[in-house]
């Protein structure tokens, strides 16, 4: 099985993303307006859904005065959105659905990838030698950068382990994204190993205590619960460096983090749409690949907001895939864009992004037995095996979770049956064979400010993300 991978293609983007990242003033904008000429062309030419979706606006028009689209609308159509008629969503779902083809190439040329529901809608994602070659660079030669003298003499981890912690169990991108490259390199096999975050803590804690990782790569609730693991004495190696993403991290937690594991932390910005869209610089400014990939902040009306302003949402258009084109995509993060240089003398703009803020939920037993429930792991447990994307768990009370589904029906009924049943085995594995869990059907799921809603609420201050919580009941 040969992994998806064009070695002339990949040095010829690295040059490109290494000029790019010194450009002159101008240079990235003139990229953007090459790539996504070749883009809207590929689009029409090669999606029914774009051709539709894209009638009536006259070759040139203005990024922003075309239409938005959304993951739903996408996924209704997938057979007519993407490029290449091979690609037929019931048979790219049996792909996913399969856990022994993890990584394999499709159709020999095709990663794929599945994301969660997050936006109420699970996807299926596509990518060629192209975007991979994209991805590829961008990772090594930005998302690395500033490379210390231990990195630069050994780039590749071949001498030390890096160990993904997150959810395994499904063909989502960081998982795959690992597996293909220890499918690339014989030492990356034995060098790069993932761990479930499903898992209980103290065998998650146990494992990596076997491998004892340079390099962690995870989430930011569970970098802060290695964190807590280190200072009570159960974690006992500590790593050189962790890298998060996936979620918002905070200043408290990125403290706690690197005081607890003695570490280094580098955040970036990525999504399933798009791997690797932001990298924290030396400076810790996050930088967004604009050369690459454009981000449009709007508000709730879908107008633009000013620079430096934190917005409703983002629009997202890809750059490199014309497999699977995404133009004007609502992404659903909240980003502010600015505009003054940074520091470190990158071309790309520095950016702010809020994004997934689920938080931990640490359960206490009558005698006293505390344990932590990731909310990337519960969130999974409820999508994967309950079929459900609508909901909202609010713990409230040592060993209680309140579980909230929007509607009121027969339907709602039998999915509410499915998260009970899911949730209560979810933690008996991790200890917890007493949890309650509280029905609530028919109510509104409670929203933020930005209007998204946190699926995962806690029940008292966490260092992972340092907002108000719920009282106890």
């Amino acid at each position: 099985m040969i992994p998806v991978f064009d070695p002339l293609r990949l040095a010829s983007v690295s040059l490109d993303v290494l000029a790019a990242g010194r450009d002159a003033p101008g240079g990235v904008a003139a990229r953007q307006r090459t790539r996504l000429a070749r883009l809207l062309e590929s689009a029409v030419h090669g999606s029914r859904f774009y051709r539709d979706h894209l009638a009536g606006f006259a070759s040139g028009t203005p990024l922003d005065d075309l239409p938005t689209v959304t993951r739903a609308a996408l996924m209704a159509r997938f057979d007519d959105w993407v490029t290449d008629p091979r690609l037929r969503l019931d048979e790219l779902k049996a792909f996913t659905a399969d856990p022994q083809r993890l990584g394999e190439p499709y159709f020999g040329r095709f990663v794929i990838w599945e994301s969660s529901g997050t936006s109420l809608q699970p996807g299926i994602f596509v990518q060629d030698a192209a975007c991979m070659a994209v991805y590829d660079a961008l990772e090594s030669l930005r998302r690395n950068a500033p490379l210390s003298l231990r990195r630069w003499s050994d780039p590749l981890y071949l001498n030390e382990g890096l160990a993904f912690v997150g959810t395994i169990g499904g063909h989502f991108a960081s998982h795959v994204s690992i597996e293909r490259l220890r499918q690339l390199n014989p030492w990356m096999r034995v060098n790069f190993r993932s761990f479930s975050i499903m898992q209980p803590v103290p065998d998650l804690v146990g494992a990596l205590n076997g491998y004892a990782p340079a390099v962690i790569a995870t989430y930011p609730t569970v970098a802060s619960l290695l964190a807590d693991e280190a200072e009570r004495g159960t974690l006992t190696f500590r790593p050189r460096e962790v890298w998060t993403g996936g979620e918002t991290l905070g200043l408290a937690a990125r403290r706690h983090i690197e005081r607890a594991l003695a570490c280094s932390v580098r955040n970036s910005f990525g999504a399933s749409e798009f791997l690797t869209m932001g990298w924290e610089c030396g400076h810790g400014r996050m930088h967004l690949n604009a050369d690459w990939v454009i981000l449009e902040p709007v508000d709730e009306h879908g107008c633009a907001v000013p620079l430096g302003h934190l917005s409703h949402s983002c629009l997202l258009t890809h750059l490199a895939n014309t497999v699977q084109p995404l133009i004007r995509y609502e992404l659903g993060d909240q980003i502010a864009v600015f505009d003054e240089p940074c520091a470190c003398g990158s071309a790309m703009p520095v950016i702010e992004v809020q994004g997934r803020r689920d938080e931990p939920l640490v359960l206490t037993a009558p005698g006293g037995k505390r344990t932590t429930l990731l909310p990337m792991a519960l969130t999974t447990v409820i999508e994967e095996q309950a079929g459900v994307y609508d909901f909202q768990i609010r713990q409230t009370g040592p060993l209680k979770l309140a579980l909230r589904l929007p509607g009121d029906d027969g339907e709602t009924r039998a999915a509410m049956d499915r998260c009970r049943g899911a949730i209560h085995a979810f933690a008996v594995a991790h200890g917890m064979p007493g949890l309650v869990v509280i029905e609530e059907m028919g109510m509104p799921l409670q929203r933020g400010r930005s209007g998204k809603v946190c699926r995962v609420l806690a029940a008292a201050v966490s260092s992972a993300s340092e907002g108000k919580r719920m009282p106890l009941a």
